[in-house]
């Protein structure tokens, strides 16, 4: 269930032929088109459709794959990354995953999203 005003949403074009690997150990790796090609394999692209209009915080939420995951710390450049490349690092349930700048960590349900599905970020309830 939606919770929240969306200010960044997406939809995945192709999941790289490692991403599964990455998704089973908690990780989901986000690179908007166009993606480096040695972030190809390893990551989820995807195609911004609404861009992002707030900063990541603390307690928002992401849709993935229709799971709905909460944001429990944000990397410093987590928000600019996203803004500037559709670039963040997704850990998901890795509460002793040092917290890098880029990254996002999250908790709960972790579900690798396929073409054509969308990943929305919302602002906390």
């Amino acid at each position: 269930m939606a919770v929240g005003t969306t200010y960044y949403k997406t939809t995945v074009t192709r999941v790289g032929l490692e991403a599964a690997d990455m998704a089973a150990g908690g990780v989901v790796i986000l690179f908007a088109e166009p993606v480096p090609d040695a972030l190809a394999d390893l990551s989820v692209v995807h195609q911004p459709t609404h861009l992002l209009s707030a900063p990541i915080r603390v307690n928002d939420t992401v849709e993935v794959a229709g799971e709905t995951l909460t944001v429990t710390a944000v990397g410093e450049i987590a928000k600019d990354n996203l803004q500037k490349l559709g670039h963040v690092v997704l850990y998901v349930n890795q509460a002793d995953q040092k917290l890098l700048p880029g990254a996002v960590h999250a908790t709960g349900t972790l579900t690798l999203p396929k073409p054509e599905q969308i990943i929305e970020f919302r602002s906390g309830s």
